[in-house]
Formats: C-alpha cells, sequence, structure tokens
C-alpha cells in the first residue's frame, strides 16, 4: 500500500507548475496538471492526454496522483454509508457520507486517532496513530463513489483538525481555490476541541465554518469530559472568538452532546447562555451514542427538546441534529480504526 512516488493530490497551482518546471515541461502543462486533478478527477497520470507521452514519463517517474480507494463499505438502514480509506502510509480512517434530501453531507477525517482523549468518543479510546497528509485527507473525497452528489464537507471524522493544522488548512485551500475545486467555503465546515491557537490562525486564513466541540459550560465538567480543558479552558475560546466577526455568511456552531443527568438540566442550559452571550452562533444538540467501558447515557427527548426550546428562547438558534448511522457505528463519536490499524 506504500508508495514512495510523491502525491500531486493536495498541491496548490504555484506548487504544480514549478513540479513542471523542474521536470523541463511547459510552465502551463501546472495548469493542465491541476485540472485533470481537481476539474477530471484522473485516476492516474497516463489519463492526462493532452500533456506528451514524453512529459507524462517525467512525471510519472517521480509522482503519483495520490488516490486508493475505499476498501470496505458498510451502509447503514437509514442510508448512511460509512467507508473505509486506506492512507498512503498503510493506515486506515473512516469517513462517513450522509445523503439527506437534496444535500449529501461528507463527514472527513483528519487524523488516524485522536490525542484528545474525551471520555464520550470511541476514536479517543484508539490513541494516535498519526496525522493523515493533504492527499490522504483529499482522498476522501477524491475516490468517493458519491463524490458527484456531495453539498457540504464536515471535518469531524477522525482526529482533531487543529491539531493537523497545517495539512487541514492546505486541504481547505485545495477545496475552495480556484484552480483546485472552487468550492464556496460556506460548504465546509471544520471542527475543533477549541486549540485556542490553531484555532485563531485558522479563522484568519481560511473562510470556512468552524464549529466548537462544547459539550458542558462548567469548567471542571467539561475537563472531566474533555481532558484539552485543561490546557484551554472554553471561557478563553470563546473570548478569542469574540475577536471576529460572524455574523455575515460565515458561520460559528456549538456542538453539544447531551448526557441524561449530567448537562441537561436548566442549570446548563443557564450556563450556556451566559457563556455564549453576544456571540452570534448557534447550537446543535447531539444524541449521546453508547461506547463500551464509559459510564455515561443520552438523554430522553423531553430534556433535549427542552434545552433546545430554552436556548431558542435567550438568542441562541438551537436545532437537535438527526442522529444518523448508528447501526453502523458511524454516528457521532463512534468512529474507530483501532482493530484495522492494529492488523496492517
Amino acid at each position: 500500500m506504500k508508495d514512495n512516488k510523491t502525491p500531486l493530490l493536495g498541491m496548490s497551482l504555484a506548487e504544480l507548475k514549478d513540479i513542471a518546471k523542474q521536470l523541463g515541461m511547459p510552465q502551463f502543462a501546472g495548469g493542465q496538471i491541476a485540472k485533470w486533478l481537481y476539474v477530471k478527477h484522473a485516476a492516474s497520470i497516463d489519463e492526462m492526454t493532452d500533456i506528451s507521452k514524453a512529459n507524462r514519463e517525467k512525471l510519472k517517474a517521480e509522482y503519483a496522483i495520490g488516490c486508493l480507494p475505499p476498501i470496505d463499505r458498510v451502509q447503514s438502514v437509514d442510508g448512511t454509508v460509512k467507508y473505509l480509506f486506506p492512507t498512503a502510509s498503510g493506515k486506515f480512517v473512516e469517513t462517513v457520507y450522509i445523503p439527506e434530501n437534496d444535500r449529501a453531507t461528507l463527514c472527513v477525517s483528519s487524523q488516524v486517532g485522536c490525542k484528545m482523549n474525551c471520555l464520550f468518543c470511541q476514536t479517543g479510546k484508539q490513541g494516535f496513530e498519526g496525522n493523515l497528509t493533504v492527499a490522504d485527507i483529499l482522498n476522501q473525497i477524491y475516490s468517493l463513489p458519491e463524490r458527484d452528489t456531495l453539498t457540504n464537507i464536515v471535518f469531524m471524522g477522525q482526529g482533531e483538525p487543529m491539531d493537523n493544522f497545517d495539512n487541514v488548512l492546505r486541504a481547505t485551500e485545495a477545496l475552495t481555490a480556484s484552480w483546485g475545486y472552487a468550492w464556496s467555503p460556506k460548504r465546509i465546515t471544520v471542527s475543533s476541541v477549541g486549540l485556542k491557537n490553531k484555532l485563531r490562525q485558522f479563522i484568519e486564513e481560511s473562510e470556512c465554518h468552524v464549529a466548537i466541540s462544547l459539550h458542558s459550560p462548567i469548567h471542571e465538567q467539561r475537563a472531566m469530559l474533555m481532558p484539552a480543558e485543561k490546557a484551554m479552558p472554553i471561557a478563553e475560546v470563546v473570548e478569542m472568538l469574540r475577536g471576529y466577526d460572524f455574523s455575515h455568511q460565515r458561520r460559528l456552531s456549538f456542538e453539544y452532546i447531551v448526557f441524561g443527568g449530567l448537562n441537561d438540566s436548566p442549570t446548563y442550559a443557564r450556563e450556556i447562555v451566559k457563556l455564549l452571550k453576544g456571540l452570534d452562533c448557534r447550537i446543535n444538540l447531539i444524541r449521546f451514542h453508547r461506547i463500551p467501558g464509559v459510564d455515561l447515557r443520552g438523554a430522553d427527548d423531553a430534556r433535549m427538546e427542552a434545552l433546545r426550546d430554552y436556548l431558542t428562547s435567550h438568542g441562541i438558534f438551537t436545532t437537535i441534529r438527526a442522529s444518523r448511522g448508528q447501526d453502523i457505528y458511524a454516528a457521532c463519536g463512534l468512529l474507530s480504526t483501532a482493530k484495522k490499524g492494529s492488523g496492517a
């Protein structure tokens, strides 16, 4: 599965032009390669037929597209599909395709495993096995059978996107640049537990939507659920976010998994309002899906609806996210490739 050739996938137009120049190809060949990658989705360099055979051979000697098809596919009763993609380093990541009416969202991974070790997340139990390269990240889109139906991409799969900052930023650049996929950044949402400095840099260098994993407005409890809170308190993250304008097209949202008897009472609703007061944002309430060895349970619908109604009535637009793909372990917090990785 490992390939010593450098992947072209994820390279910018400037980088592709430099490659063309170094190989003695005409500089405009860089633009041709970009088109074959991001518009035509070539599976091999041989498909780049408007580049001479001699130049294709030069390119093939050192480079490859960098695309690898999924090796497994599981479909949920609700139509959600989970794919298992190999990485260039011989590991695996899970990617979830979620069709819904006239929308189709892809939940992509940014790391194999995760360092954040959130109590409620199966990926965290896997531990951290490595960052995905730009090609690994984009391959989840490039090699997706349903690629042409996608309307939205969320970086909410395995890993903490801000912990793989450079590669995630480069991937979003390829997705939104005129030389790349030319998507509107409003079709892409990148999540984070709140790695403050990287999050600030991402907001300043990208126009994609941002989602913050909140899960509790109270420091001590959030630290119990999410160890990252100890070093980067959510109060400090929110204060940093107040320095940016989210009142126009760019959206700021907070993800809040609702645990029965833990963070679902009116006390928490009031604390959320206090924490986020004056911030232009929305909240997505998420159902908890049980994982082995963790003594947490999901809240009932009445509690979730009461929380939604309280927050909305206090000026924070709040929705309850539909749970998708639970039967195939594709729902929020359930992704893991620990078993596959151990056999790789």
